[in-house]
């Protein structure tokens, strides 16, 4: 099968589920301009999927809008440096259930059935040229080089978008749902340890999630801080462009060994999220937090292959400080010397953290508003996620708030503790998606509540139309009255 042959399939499945039907939200009309049913922020893969979840839904005025230019949203072909997916290679994501829509269709129909069973895992870059086809073949209303300034609620429901980049040459747009589909860092910001910020100049290091000029250090050494996966797709990548010696350095004596990914894909732990009391959420993913995802054993492998890699267990960074020559880094193993260091510490989820959201965030209730968790799993780091609905629906700290945050959804790493691994793992999407889109249609149905029970109540139009003949009609009437 070609990828034409495949895009015709695609078609004919989803005609056959009659896709593309007319939509049943009432438009909205504004002095300002259109507005837009829903904006979805962010054309990754969790912003393409909704998207098609809510076309599904048979709501079609919406947006998606993205900072990056076309083709480079999401992490994929920008700062992820692993060389294929940590995701099982099986597990279905923003096909949504139509099999056509698969990465296992769209891989065969270019490598044939042979080509998925050489496969262990899916490369990174494959995964990116997968999300290109699925926005082409469903025609997505994606606007790139769009970036989200400021949320600007304006009561009855509508918030004003400020904008900018090339893709926004208005500034500004209106919609009655805003999704924040902004990934990894999009609910917060990446972390880097004061000891960092303070005393080492911003041109010897670099987080993992920034472009990172490798090519320039070449030679060079390099220290990693962190034990998570994404530390060593770091160590492997600039390994593999000619860095001298890279060091990562850990606080735990030993590498993370378990995934809790993997137990809660198969354990209904991902899909059912939802079920649990708020301790057994709050629990569970402090859990998760504890065991954290260790690095790919191919991963690991490739690293350590390099005769520069070296590894640093037990050893948390007590200081670090620039140098004449570069930077210096004290553990309690010893101080050694780098010429630029690569901070590999993760993110903070806070919505206080997010510009766009400076309007509203005092409204936001977190989880430090709604629950008090046992003094020995209490984050500090778990407490500032926001509280969110079922429905990734922000909630506010009182009713006024609640009134300003009415339409707005988060869909990025800060949901973790409310709703789990839903937009933060590719095995969580097939089950998020349908829920967030389901959830954004009630809300839609409820806002227009009194407007669609007035139609349905003045509906009047005849579908069955009397044909009887009349003498037929005069034969009955005479025998119901004989009986």
């Amino acid at each position: 099968m070609s990828i034409e042959a495949l895009n015709e399939r695609v078609a004919a499945d989803l005609s056959y589920l009659a896709y593309g039907g007319p939509d049943w939200v009432r438009r909205r009309e504004h002095e300002d301009g259109h507005v837009y049913d829903v904006v979805i922020v962010g054309g990754g893969q969790s912003g393409l999927g909704l998207a098609f979840g809510l076309l599904r839904e048979r709501i079609s005025n919406i947006l998606v809008i993205d900072e990056n230019p076309e083709g480079l949203e999401g992490p994929w072909d920008t700062y992820a440096r692993m060389v294929t997916l940590r995701t099982p290679k099986h597990l279905t994501s923003i096909d949504l259930g139509i099999p056509s829509l698969t990465f296992r269709s769209w891989w065969e129909a270019q490598t044939g059935k042979e080509g998925w069973e050489t496969i262990d895992k899916i490369k990174r870059g494959d995964w990116m040229s997968y999300l290109r086809w699925y926005r082409s073949v469903l025609k997505l209303p994606v606007v790139n080089e769009t970036k989200l300034k400021l949320i600007e609620p304006l009561g009855e429901g509508l918030h004003r978008l400020h904008l900018e980049g090339r893709g926004a040459p208005s500034g500004r747009l209106l919609a009655r749902k805003v999704v924040l589909a902004t990934g990894i860092q999009g609910g917060g910001e990446w972390h880097v340890p004061a000891m960092i910020k303070e005393n080492v100049p911003r041109s010897l290091y670099a987080h993992t999630s920034e472009n990172i000029d490798f090519r320039a250090l070449r030679g060079k050494r390099i220290a990693i801080l962190g034990g998570g996966a994404s530390a060593f797709d770091n160590a492997q990548y600039a390994l593999s462009e000619g860095a001298g010696e890279v060091h990562v350095f850990i606080r735990r004596n030993r590498l993370p060994r378990v995934n809790p990914i993997r137990q809660m894909e198969g354990s209904g732990m991902i899909e059912r999220f939802q079920a649990l009391s708020d301790a057994d959420k709050y629990a569970v993913i402090a859990h998760f937090y504890k065991h954290n995802q260790p690095p790919t054993n191919d991963t690991f492998s490739r690293a350590a292959a390099y005769p520069g890699f070296k590894l640093h267990l037990g050893s948390p960074w007590l200081r670090a400080v620039s140098e004449q020559d570069g930077v210096s880094v004290t553990t309690p193993h010893g101080t050694f010397p780098f010429d630029f260091l690569i901070v590999s510490t993760g993110l903070v989820s806070d919505p206080a953290l997010r510009p766009e959201l400076r309007l509203v965030e005092r409204d936001i209730a977190r989880w430090s508003d709604r629950y008090q968790a046992p003094a020995d799993i209490a984050s500090s780091m778990l407490d500032a996620h926001p509280y969110l609905t079922s429905g990734f629906g922000f909630t506010g700290r009182d009713e006024e708030g609640a009134k300003r945050l009415h339409g707005l959804f988060a869909f990025n790493y800060s949901v973790m503790v409310s709703c789990g691994l839903s937009a933060s793992a590719i095995s969580g999407l097939r089950f998020a998606i349908p829920r967030l889109a389901s959830a954004i249609a009630d809300q839609l149905f409820m806002d227009d509540r009194e407007t669609i029970l007035r139609n349905f109540y003045a509906y009047e139009e005849p579908e069955f139309v009397e044909q009887w003949p009349q003498q037929t009609a005069e034969q009955t009437n005479r025998a119901s009255s004989a009986s």
